[in-house]
């Protein structure tokens, strides 16, 4: 995370707006739905509350997420989820991250 914050680029992000887990899933979709995601997801979605309330007109909302089967996709797809449960009215557009595996 401190890689992404001091990059010049990092500073387009509120930094109120990063939440991060001490420990890691071990690349593993179950964990990061169930289990890591499930501690982490209230947090994340009361930033997505927060910033909903402030907008005058919110129309949808765009989630880039991995689809590599580890952690982040299961957190990603756990997202999703509770934010179509929450704003079922709006637009949900996903961008989705493939792996490139290449062969030797």
């Amino acid at each position: 995370m401190d890689s992404v914050r001091s990059d010049p680029y990092g500073q387009i992000f509120r930094p109120d707006n990063f939440i991060f887990g001490q420990s890691g899933a071990g690349n593993n979709w179950a964990k990061g739905h169930y289990t890591e995601g499930a501690k982490l997801i209230d947090s994340v979605l009361d930033i997505v509350r927060k910033d909903a309330e402030s907008c005058d007109c919110l129309q949808g909302f765009q989630i880039t997420q991995s689809l590599g089967g580890g952690t982040r996709s299961g957190m990603g797809t756990l997202l999703i989820s509770k934010v179509r449960e929450e704003y079922p009215d709006r637009i949900m557009c996903t961008f989705s991250v493939i792996p490139l595996f290449e062969s030797q």
